[in-house]
C-alpha cells in the first residue's frame, strides 16, 4: 500500500494531529515504512501456530472495592474544589464539534 502525502494530511485531520509542512514528508516516508512493514508480517506463514493473547504470566489478582482514604462519602466531598448536585465537577475535556 502507498502513503502518499496526502493520505497523511487526511489522517492527521481525522486524528486531530497538526503536522507541519516542513515534517510531511518524513511523516509519510515513516509511515510507508511502518505500513510496509506490516504488509511483510502479514505475509509470515502462521499455519499451525497458537494464538499469543499474553506475553508475560499473570494471575489476576482481585481485591475488595473498598474506599482507602475515606470512610463516608460527605468526608470525601469535603477535599473536593467543586461540586455539583453531590457529585464531583471535573472539568470538560471532549468538546463537540460543530458539524455534529
Amino acid at each position: 500500500m502507498e502513503i502518499t502525502e496526502e493520505t497523511i494530511k487526511h489522517v492527521a485531520g481525522l486524528s486531530r494531529l497538526e503536522i507541519d509542512e516542513k515534517e510531511i514528508g518524513k511523516v509519510t516516508e515513516q509511515m510507508g515504512s511502518i505500513i510496509n512493514m506490516a504488509d511483510q508480517l502479514s505475509e509470515v506463514d502462521t499455519e499451525g501456530v497458537e494464538e499469543t493473547v499474553q506475553v508475560v504470566d499473570r494471575d489476576t489478582v482481585f481485591r475488595e472495592d473498598k474506599p482507602e482514604h475515606w470512610e463516608t462519602r460527605e468526608e470525601l466531598m469535603k477535599n473536593v474544589p467543586e461540586q455539583a448536585n453531590g457529585f464531583i465537577k471535573v472539568p470538560v475535556i471532549i468538546n463537540k464539534d460543530e458539524d455534529e
